[in-house]
């Protein structure tokens, strides 16, 4: 009876504010200020920047579908189209990547002309003055093409679109700076550079050394506030042949001119490269690729304050300005160059295992040829269904700066896995550089992507799930907020009244986690059809086991999650599969569900799920409270693994989809840039390619007349005038085996060299 007393008590306490308070919230709002870790002023800015979209609805457990489903496929405009189709046509069609990457080490003057002409660099700049102003599917589209033929002439034409001083004015700067700059800007008569990254500002942009001063000096027969920059910056991308220099720096006011504030933070100017005092010019030489990058040097430096973009009013506004620009650019220029590279590898190393033999066999008739062909082509499927969503998102008015990193970090690791198997593939023909190597450079290339916009072992261990959490979470930021607020008293009402929403959030997620466990979400209301239900409804499970152990991983350490890189990085997994997994959902649909992308549909799910289940068991090993935990994973997981690795049977379907020419092949590469000239590299391969398949059938009567005996076994090429000898094949037929083994041979040629000429 007592215990009864004692519950209903307890109960009716929770009922009411000042008691549940007083007795339950303030001992915890108490611990929590006290464990919360200080955030500096980078850090906040980078956790507001943008905006949440489909990943805060993974962070409920219970996610809207119709959110999903009523985004609109990402479409080109006819203008876009045509652009796409003429001037970055004719662009990859001047390229030559082992001219520009081992003779020439730059784009050709003509090229350069050709890139400005077209207003390449003005993508994104407004069409009033003087750009394209295309949407961000068609400035990823065009990245994606030109990368397919020279990730060089990729980086040159993306550069100036992304992170750089376009973009920045387009959101930040005056309007007398945006009449001055963008039309310069989008005809190419100013080359742009962003300058951020320094000897000791890396990642930790905070701990930059480069200052700059405010002062008077005489600047162009006048006096005038401005002001002192000293600075030394490296890896900047267009920085040997920029005319003007984005500067990210950080500014003092030790005479107090705008105020009492001495230091101001980091800002941002426009400074044209010839100002005195500037050194700009030498190169970096990054893995044998030939943009120009190297870094640069200004020493007192001096400049009038409304060089600032925005003026003085953006002074200190910097990293803010910095990280709102990135969470939209990191989502398009290395995702598209790192899709534009999987599409290419898997076109042209699909027709090189069809094209080469061996034992009398195409290598790609091998199981453990299919077996990489096949994770080719599903992972390459699952980039380009994450970009044309993501960018679907963006062209909505999105600016998911979470999903931007996991974009960022997951297709350019994607990348580097599907050109590592494409070099397996290759074997001996991709080792031996030259202009019949096609995936050699590529190969050299992988770190560079994987490295710039934030390096992805950081991507991955801080940022996805450290700024998840925070921004996408339904309560992590409102009881932060809470939690910082001066009013004590109001902040301990505010807190209180945001925490015991989350305490019901958390018994929710646990009730259907528990559901679900035990169902295995077999009765959950998802989207969907035959082909596609249960994927949606794996996902609502897998949802809510993340959000859950999320919330339990947040309870149990608190602030110290932070420092906790190794969890981190596995909530960074299961929220990037789980998105992965969404937007290969929503892809299939957008492309109108065809029956023969089923099979890519099936690997790149499986995958996703299976690959997100791993990573969350793998949380439960590392959080503390161990009783707790297993009996967490027991709730959410009650009947073991129900998630596996893409199923066997798949791999041999899979591969035949890049060995043959297909439809599905076709719209699986779509984009990339394809020519059958004979004297280019990947020109001889699709002849090669189709000429092979042409002659197929006539190749099946060779190999049955040897099975019967009635022709001696050999290499097709030396039995070709027997055959025909014979009356096996016809003349015609003939023929083609001789078309098809001359092309055969073209295709895998390999360079040598005199020594002179290395």
């Amino acid at each position: 009876m007592s215990k009864l007393l004692y519950i209903l008590i307890g109960a009716i306490g929770i009922r009411l504010p000042p008691v549940r308070r007083k007795l339950l919230t303030a001992p915890l709002f108490n611990k929590m200020c006290k464990s919360m870790p200080k955030m500096s002023q980078t850090e906040r800015e980078a956790l507001e920047a943008g905006d949440t979209w489909w990943d805060a609805e993974l962070f409920t457990g219970k996610p809207d579908w119709q959110k999903l489903q009523d985004l609109p496929p990402a479409r080109l405009s006819d203008e876009e189209q045509a652009f796409i189709d003429g001037p970055t046509e004719a662009l990859c069609a001047m390229l030559d990547d082992w001219d520009i990457t081992h003779n020439r080490r730059d784009l050709p003057s003509e090229v350069w002309g050709f890139i400005k002409q077209n207003k390449f660099c003005g993508i994104i700049i407004p069409k009033h003055y003087g750009g394209l102003e295309f949407g961000e599917y068609a400035h990823s589209q065009i990245v994606m093409k030109i990368s397919s033929r020279s990730a060089s002439a990729a980086v040159t034409v993306m550069v100036p679109n992304s992170l750089g001083p376009a973009k920045l004015l387009l959101a930040y700067g005056s309007e007398q700076q945006k009449d001055h700059y963008l039309p310069r800007l989008a005809a190419g008569s100013e080359i742009p550079a962003f300058a951020l990254t320094g000897p000791q500002a890396g990642s930790d942009a905070g701990a930059m050394l480069d200052t700059g001063v405010l002062c008077y000096a005489e600047f162009e027969g006048k006096e005038q506030l401005g002001i002192r920059l000293n600075w030394e910056k490296r890896y900047i991308t267009l920085g040997p042949v920029a005319t003007v220099l984005g500067l990210a720096f950080k500014l003092f006011d030790p005479e107090h001119l705008l105020g009492e504030q001495e230091e101001l933070g980091i800002t941002v100017a426009l400074i044209p490269t010839d100002t005195a005092g500037i050194s700009i010019g030498k190169r970096h030489f990054p893995l044998n690729s030939a943009f120009q990058n190297g870094p640069n040097w200004g020493v007192d430096v001096f400049i009038p304050i409304d060089w600032i973009i925005g003026g003085a009013d953006q002074v200190g506004q910097g990293w803010k300005m910095l990280m709102q620009c990135l969470s939209t650019g990191r989502a398009i220029s290395l995702p598209a160059l790192s899709v534009g590279a999987a599409k290419f590898v898997c076109r042209n190393s699909g027709a090189y295992a069809r094209v080469r033999t061996q034992f009398n066999l195409p290598i790609g008739a091998f199981e453990g040829i299919e077996e990489v062909l096949a994770r080719m082509a599903g992972t390459t499927y699952l980039m380009d269904a994450a970009r044309q969503v993501t960018c679907a998102a963006l062209d909505d008015g999105y600016k998911p700066s979470v999903i931007s990193a996991i974009i960022k970090y997951q297709l350019t690791e994607g990348m580097r896995r599907v050109i590592n198997d494409g070099m397996d593939i290759q074997g001996g023909s991709g080792i031996c550089l030259g202009p019949s190597n096609y995936i050699g450079r590529l190969y050299q290339t992988i770190p560079v992507g994987i490295t710039v916009e934030g390096a992805n072992i950081l991507t991955r261990t801080m940022m996805i799930f450290g700024q998840g959490a925070v921004r996408c979470h339904p309560y992590i930021q409102s009881e932060m907020a809470a939690l910082a607020l001066e009013d004590k008293e109001q902040a301990l009402k505010d807190f209180d009244a945001i925490l015991w929403k989350h305490i019901g959030f958390f018994l929710g997620n646990m009730g259907r986690g528990l559901w679900f466990g035990v169902s295995n979400a077999h009765f959950s209301n998802t989207p969907g059809d035959k082909h596609t239900r249960r994927y949606y409804q794996q996902l609502a499970r897998l949802s809510t086991s993340f959000t859950l152990t999320a919330d339990f991983a947040l309870l149990t350490l608190g602030g110290d999650l932070k420092r906790k890189e190794r969890i981190s990085g596995r909530f960074a997994d299961v929220l990037s599969h789980l998105y992965l997994c969404s937007c290969v959902l929503k892809h299939f649909e957008n492309q109108g569900s065809q029956e023969t992308d089923i099979l890519l549909l099936n690997w790149a799910c499986q995958y996703s799920l299976h690959r997100a289940q791993q990573s969350l068991l793998a949380v439960f090993w590392l959080l503390p409270m161990r009783i707790p935990a297993i009996a967490l994973r027991t709730v959410l997981f009650p009947l073991g693994k129900p998630y596996a690795p893409p199923q066997d049977k798949l791999v041999g379907e899979l591969a035949k989809l890049l060995l043959n020419d297909s439809p599905t092949r076709d719209r699986l590469t779509a984009g990339v840039y394809i020519n059958d000239n004979p004297e280019d590299a990947t020109g001889r391969i699709e002849v090669a390619f189709k000429a092979v398949l042409m002659a197929a059938p006539v190749e099946a009567k060779i190999h049955a007349a040897q099975k019967q005996g009635n022709l001696d076994k050999g290499v097709l090429a030396s039995t070709i005038d027997s055959a025909l000898a014979k009356n096996i094949i016809s003349s015609a037929e003939a023929e083609l085996l001789h078309t098809a083994e001359q092309a055969r041979s073209e295709a895998i040629r390999v360079d040598d060299f005199d020594p002179g000429e290395l």
